[in-house]
């Protein structure tokens, strides 16, 4: 029983080695992501400065986080999309402008709700 809970725990932690990969490739190669997650610790900053209630950070950091994963999986469907592109299928181009999309709906009601939030400690 405790060589099957090794094997496990091995395999848990290659899963994890793989995703930092992926998340070190996307750091280091993607421009949108790398800008999103400026902002992202920059906002937490500015959340420890103005000193914002705890929901209102729990808020916060699911909205970044929403950002940053919509923004992964954006990234995800560009590149398969990539693969297929030999055979260009006609709804290729409108398949990465929707994922696009997504990530854009998600910035802008971050952006507003992160202003609902912020204004009142900016206005103070």
């Amino acid at each position: 029983m405790e060589e099957n809970s090794n094997i496990k725990m091995r395999s848990f932690k290659k899963s994890v080695q793989y995703a930092f990969r992926g998340l070190k490739y996307v750091i280091k190669n993607e421009r949108n992501f790398k800008i999103e997650l400026f902002f992202a610790v920059a906002i937490l900053f500015f959340c420890a400065f103005l000193g914002v209630e705890r929901w209102e950070l729990v808020v916060i950091i699911f909205l970044t986080t929403l950002v940053l994963v919509t923004e992964l999986i954006n990234t995800v469907v560009e590149r398969v999309v990539d693969i297929l592109e030999p055979r260009m299928h006609p709804f290729a181009k409108l398949i990465k402008d929707i994922t696009a999309a997504i990530v854009l709906i998600s910035a802008i009601m971050s952006v507003i709700i992160g202003l609902i939030i912020f204004l009142p400690y900016i206005l103070r």
